[in-house]
């Protein structure tokens, strides 16, 4: 694998984005070497309730990003991401560079179990974020029948902040914490969260 070539795909909701997502970007670009890293939101992810829509989501990506010229936001029309449809588009866009996904500690254990997976683990090295909740025995032990280990497993700057809670202390009036000026600032002007659905 070229480093000079390695580009991060980070996907997710946003639901909103935060700092957690911001840093962890960061580090995985200092710390594997990455060229840049591209916020890839999901439109309707599949388990989860979205409680916002998708413009809201990228408009706030795209302000919480805009002080970081390693970071950049991809938007592909597909309602679901999946192996199968998402990873052949990401290699024609990106055909001239490797591919290395950042995951959220949350997520490692049901990767093995996601269709085509051993595909995605085979052709792209993966850096996993740890996040509050999970330690490096649980990686390991939820990696173990990957077909290759991950590429790093990095410590969260922000591990406890979660969209979760930011929306819940919303909803309260409360302020959040996690998120960068520019986002409250965008949410708080368009109303978002108050109700959630």
């Amino acid at each position: 694998m070229n480093k000079k070539n390695k580009v991060g795909i980070y996907s997710g909701a946003f639901d909103p984005i935060h700092l957690g997502h911001i840093t962890f970007a960061l580090q995985a670009i200092e710390e594997a070497g990455l060229k840049k890293v591209y916020f890839l939101p999901e439109r309707l992810p599949n388990n989860r309730n979205i409680h916002e829509l998708f413009g809201h989501r990228v408009a706030m990506i795209k302000r919480a990003i805009k002080p970081h010229k390693k970071l950049d936001i991809l938007e592909l029309d597909d309602k679901y991401l999946t192996v199968k449809r998402t990873l052949p588009k990401l290699e024609k866009i990106f055909k001239d560079q490797d591919l290395v996904f950042l995951f959220g500690s949350d997520k490692v254990k049901d990767i093995i179990q996601w269709p085509g997976a051993e595909k995605l683990l085979n052709s792209s090295e993966i850096i996993i974020a740890l996040r509050q909740g999970s330690d490096i025995n649980d990686i390991t032990i939820n990696t173990l029948s990957w077909p290759k280990p991950p590429l790093k497993v990095i410590i969260s700057y922000w591990p406890a902040v979660l969209s979760t809670e930011i929306r819940r202390s919303l909803q309260k009036g409360e302020a959040a914490n996690g998120l960068s000026k520019s986002v409250a600032s965008y949410i708080k002007k368009n109303w978002l969260y108050v109700s959630l659905r």
